[in-house]
């Protein structure tokens, strides 16, 4: 399994949610004051739900693969350094794959602009 396969498997995921997004913000365009307060709501809400879903997966993760002992409530010396480095990779990699969900974002939008 190459580093580039998680990726891919994360961009297919998050693209249902770029397309409700899109689509929450284009019809945001031709809405009445209280629509757009309520369609910003709900994006802030999303927006909050997907945080919460990237530091879940992060504690699962680091977690799972760096936390071997539970005789103490201290995490050991390598545990405490597995768990920094797993979530900096983690949270780097979350922002590239953010990153990459903008380009593609921004590809899709031009690309609708180019046919409308």
């Amino acid at each position: 399994r190459t580093d580039f396969e998680p990726r891919t498997r994360r961009l297919r995921r998050l693209k249902p949610r770029l397309g409700a997004m899109q689509s929450l913000m284009q019809s945001m365009e031709h809405a009445s004051a209280e629509q757009r307060t309520e369609m910003l709501e709900r994006l802030e809400e999303m927006q909050l739900k997907d945080t919460l879903r990237m530091f879940n997966g992060l504690v699962e993760r680091c977690f799972s693969e760096c936390v071997t002992g539970f005789r103490s409530k201290a995490l050991t010396a390598p545990e405490e350094k597995c768990v920094t480095t797993c979530a900096n990779k983690y949270l780097k990699h979350s922002g590239r794959v953010g990153q990459r969900f903008g380009e593609l974002s921004a590809q899709q939008n031009e690309a609708a602009a180019q046919q409308g």
